[in-house]
């Protein structure tokens, strides 16, 4: 206990004594999004500087005090909070969220690690440019916790992860050492990459503090609509569809179970979900055309692939946007399928990655084997269908108690769906993250060889153990 209190006057006389947090309401540092875990935190620390965060690693460094780095704590995967032995220092860097330059010849924008997702997105778009990682979060998750995890979102079929919308960041060390990585090059093949191995690595091998970021033009025309489709194999169909008539311009494709759809016009009928009516439409689908034709080229485009889609009856109804009002309120009914499935109680969440050519398969198969293993679930599947990914959560039978459900078959429903994942050829944690509750997942699913490299790298990075200890990796004694 000594050590504890030396260690937070120090940490007072670095970052001030209003910004470091031992008393109080602190749950919103300690307690992940999904509310899985609450912890306690020996303090929680909020410098203002990448030099006042070097010097917080390395007081807690020499008083051997694990870090667990912070942004928005929107982690899924509880990644970001603290566990509950009080001895975790929590870093947010929420107060850093500044603007540090923009090149608009460069295509590139520098920001500090606890910029809102939705502020980037906004200076880019005030610059007449484009920053397209976009996530459900975004107004409340940042861009460090959004490269630490590696994000994906929605526009991944166009753009790609977080981690290829990044050229360049900057790293607080576990050692307390500041890597300047933050030249927005295109090119730079001067030894290993060490930014691609820090992004994704979710703050186990050292902080972000700031990261120089990928713009691109703003799109001449933003086409959406929205189609009912007759399966899953027809919209994989549209897809390839989608590809040969759009070509780049396809920035969007996203697939929605009816029972998923079913449970936003169930909670939130106000969102008027299209041909919800339609007993026959086990899926919708939403795609996104952005283009740099004018308009009226783009749409003529848009209009032909639906009609051949029509065609080939892998579309029997579809409705397109007449403006961006609309084509809001397509985007906020996909986006409203997680709190709807909160509305309706706890649930299990998947977030899978499948090859595109084998899900249809797959999720024949996965739910004919969860239907017979736990009789009466329910599954919200739905996701990103363009790169692969889908969210295929299943919830409680109907009426029955969504918390038992929840403490008594989570461990059997994960294991039937990650055992199906892995026959398919897929991955567990397609864009979520390890975190703390996928690790004994990691180990059983992951090659020996990867995991005996993964340790090589984090023990030779921080060999104290102390950054962010028991996510991604079992803790190493």
């Amino acid at each position: 206990m000594p050590h504890s209190i030396e260690l937070i006057e120090q940490l007072r006389r670095i970052v001030g004594a209003a910004h470091v947090l031992t008393e109080g309401d602190l749950s919103a540092y300690e307690q992940d999004w999904r509310r899985r875990r609450i912890g306690k935190a020996l303090a929680v620390v909020r410098p203002a500087t990448t030099a006042e965060v070097a010097a917080v690693v390395k007081a807690c460094a020499k008083a051997n005090a694990p870090i667990v780095p912070q942004g928005g704590n929107t982690s899924l995967s509880v990644g970001s909070t603290p566990d509950g032995s009080g001895r975790e220092v929590v870093l947010n860097l929420g107060r850093m969220n500044a603007v540090r330059a923009i090149d608009k010849d460069n295509l590139t924008l520098t920001v500090e690690a606890g910029c809102i997702l939705q502020n980037v997105q906004t200076t880019a778009d005030k610059a007449g440019l484009l920053f397209p990682l976009s996530l459900a979060a975004e107004g409340s998750c940042t861009i460090g916790g959004n490269l630490a995890s590696n994000a994906g979102g929605t526009q991944v079929v166009r753009y790609g992860n977080a981690r290829e919308l990044c050229l360049g960041l900057e790293v607080v060390t576990p050692q307390g050492e500041i890597w300047d990585g933050l030249r927005g090059l295109r090119k730079d093949n001067t030894g290993y990459d060490l930014r691609n191995l820090l992004i994704g690595s979710e703050g186990t091998l050292g902080i972000i503090t700031a990261a120089t970021l990928k713009l691109f033009p703003q799109p001449a025309a933003r086409l959406t609509a929205w189609a009912a489709v007759p399966s899953m194999e027809q919209a994989v169909a549209l897809l390839g569809l989608a590809h040969q008539h759009l070509g780049a311009g396809l920035t969007g494709f996203e697939v929605m179970g009816q029972f998923a759809l079913q449970l936003v016009n169930k909670h939130m009928p106000q969102l008027r979900v299209p041909f919800i009516d339609q007993a026959d439409v086990p899926y919708g689908v939403l795609l996104e055309n952005s283009d740099s034709e004018s308009e009226d080229h783009a749409r003529a485009r848009f209009e032909a692939l639906l009609e051949t889609a029509f065609e080939a009856g892998c579309v029997t109804d579809a409705v397109v946007a007449e403006n961006l009002t609309q084509a809001h309120n397509l985007w906020h009914i996909r986006e409203s399928i997680p709190l709807a499935q909160a509305e309706e109680g706890l649930n299990i969440k998947h977030d899978i990655s499948v090859p595109i050519s084998r899900i249809p398969a797959f999720v024949v198969y996965a739910q004919a084997l969860l239907e017979s293993e736990v009789p009466g679930v329910r599954l919200v599947n739905f996701g990103h269908l363009g790169d692969g990914n889908l969210h295929f959560n299943v919830q409680a039978p109907e009426g029955g108690d969504a918390k038992a459900f929840l403490r008594d078959q989570e461990e059997h429903v994960n294991a039937v769906v990650y055992r199906a994942v892995a026959d398919f050829g897929g991955s567990f944690s397609a864009e979520h993250g390890v975190g703390a509750l996928k690790v004994a997942t990691l180990e059983q699913y992951q090659s020996p060889v990867a995991l005996s490299l993964m340790r090589a790298i984090k023990n030779a990075i921080d060999p104290q153990q102390l950054m962010n200890p028991g996510r991604i990796l079992e803790n190493q004694d």
